[in-house]
């Protein structure tokens, strides 16, 4: 099979198009067809070895999310059958290997794609979701008539966690620079702030829950949003050296946060997007082959929802 294989730590250009042995799926795994398979800034950090690479060892193929066709199923594996199209985020944060035409994962880290969301958007849910539903829902624990702040509401997280919270019945303020701010209304979120010329403690007070996915004096600075007893959710607390005692001081919890796996998870994201209250927004999409110049549009910052990389036909 055809994959995306990255033998340095380093740039984009340490990732190189090769072919190499498809994977078999062991007692309780699916192998699945990659039809389309999702880019997020971790596996920038992941190709630079600036992210979670004590679970990795070189060379690997980079990417967890996943959206396509099961074309074998493992010993035991009732939950899926030939044919049945999924998307997921199997094995994170080890190698998943997503930048291929082929995957194994177990069944359990896969859920089926909702009906009407094409190959290229499920593809882009899995990761961003999940990290935006567990932050909220089972960290946060977000009830309806809560405020709730999203910071960098238009990016791969930010903007699925202000619909989820939105359709969790809170009412949500999210941080973007003024181009995007038609864009966050849009997906409903009741009060938007221009982070580049404000000063968002002033603009953004009281909140019951922060959902922050950007570190350093960002992730201090957004703990003055929380009323006492507020909480903020990080997905950056390991690069935002003395967040937790700067929450003490103030009043207020500190979370650190790292996605799991999660059918369940998955299984609830496609409830919400059939139900018409989710929709990921895929800002570009590039061949397999271009994976490089996808990773590099992602580095740049300036993505609107999520990148996608073009892998293959379903059967």
């Amino acid at each position: 099979m055809r994959a995306i294989r990255q033998s340095a730590w380093g740039e984009s250009a340490a990732m190189a198009l090769v072919e190499v042995a498809a994977p078999e799926p062991v007692f309780g795994e699916v192998l699945v067809k990659v039809i389309a398979a999702g880019v997020n800034p971790v596996d920038v950090y992941t190709r630079r070895g600036q992210a979670y690479n004590r679970v990795l060892d070189l060379p690997f193929v980079n990417g967890w999310d996943v959206a396509g066709q099961v074309v074998r199923t493992g010993y035991g594996t009732t939950r899926f059958q030939v044919g049945d199209l999924v998307f997921g985020m199997p094995w994170f944060p080890r190698v998943a290997g997503g930048y291929a035409e082929y995957v194994t994962a177990p069944a359990r880290h896969l859920a089926r794609m909702p009906q009407g969301l094409s190959f290229t958007e499920a593809a882009a849910l899995p990761l961003a979701g999940l990290t935006a539903w567990q932050m909220l829902t089972e960290v946060a624990g977000v009830v309806p008539g809560q405020r709730v702040l999203v910071a960098g509401a238009a990016g791969g997280v930010g903007h699925l966690a202000v619909q989820i919270a939105k359709a969790r019945g809170a009412h949500v303020t999210g941080t973007a620079s003024a181009a995007k701010h038609a864009f966050v209304r849009a997906l409903g979120a009741d009060e938007v702030i221009d982070h580049t010329t404000a000063q968002v403690p002033a603009a953004a007070r009281d909140m019951d829950i922060v959902i922050q996915m950007f570190g350093g004096q960002a992730g201090l600075t957004a703990l003055e949003c929380l009323r006492p007893g507020g909480v903020l959710v990080s997905g950056q607390a390991a690069w935002t050296p003395g967040l937790h005692e700067r929450a003490g001081e103030l009043g207020v919890r500190a979370v650190a946060y790292l996605v799991d796996p999660d059918g369940a998870g998955l299984e609830a994201l496609a409830d919400l997007v059939a139900q018409g209250r989710l929709k990921v927004h895929v800002d570009a999409v590039f061949p397999l082959a271009q994976a490089a110049r996808a990773h590099d549009h992602v580095a740049a910052g300036r993505t609107t929802g999520k990148v996608v990389l073009a892998v293959g036909e379903p059967s």
